[in-house]
């Protein structure tokens, strides 16, 4: 049974998935989506929901410390840390604020990724997961996709794949955006319904 784990980061929460008026959210209702998907392929799945957790994604200089000199930041990235070695696939979602990922996914980065977490160091690779994992990245835009590229540069999908996950040892990387605004009912149905080939 492949070990799946999600990390989610959106205010709303997965119960703004449902499209109840004054209660959605497009990102939200991409996780249910997902979850539904993982499911149907009896995969098991660890949902880490950084906002129903409270994650606090600023660095203190306590934390700064304890990245630099100790093999953790915190318990809670501690926590965070094992659940993804032990994974299979990694499913980052969130959505693309200013052209950029949320603070809580920014600090999850921070402060997981942990210096004291690195297995083996050479030249620039920093290994903290196996080479075998897979890495996919769902991120919701109000900018098309191809604006969000051509336009800006696709900055989180370039960072993550080369200077976070290459650098820790992932090869198996795909990121996929959905642009989910400005678009009919229909069109974000059809959405919902083609995650599967994404994950």
């Amino acid at each position: 049974m492949k070990k799946i784990t999600i990390v989610f980061d959106h205010p709303y929460g997965k119960e703004a998935g449902y499209n109840e008026p004054h209660n959605r959210s497009f990102t939200s209702a991409l996780l249910v989506a997902v979850i539904q998907a993982l499911e149907k392929q009896s995969a098991q799945i660890d949902l880490i929901d950084l906002h129903q957790d409270q994650f606090n994604p600023v660095m203190t200089k306590t934390d700064l410390l304890n990245w630099r000199t100790h093999p953790f930041v915190d318990t809670q990235s501690q926590n965070y840390f094992e659940r993804l070695q032990n994974s299979d696939e990694i499913i980052m979602l969130f959505p693309i604020w200013w052209e950029m990922m949320p603070a809580m996914t920014k600090g999850f980065i921070d402060k997981v990724f942990a210096k004291g977490q690195i297995q083996e160091h050479r030249g620039i690779t920093r290994r903290l997961f196996s080479s075998n994992t897979k890495v996919r990245v769902l991120t919701v835009s109000g900018a098309p996709t191809w604006i969000y590229k051509v336009l800006y540069g696709n900055p989180v999908g370039r960072m993550l794949k080369r200077g976070v996950f290459r650098k820790s040892g992932v090869k198996n990387f795909k990121w996929h955006n959905f642009n989910a605004e400005d678009v009919s009912p229909k069109a974000r149905a059809k959405m919902l319904n083609s995650v599967a080939k994404y994950i």
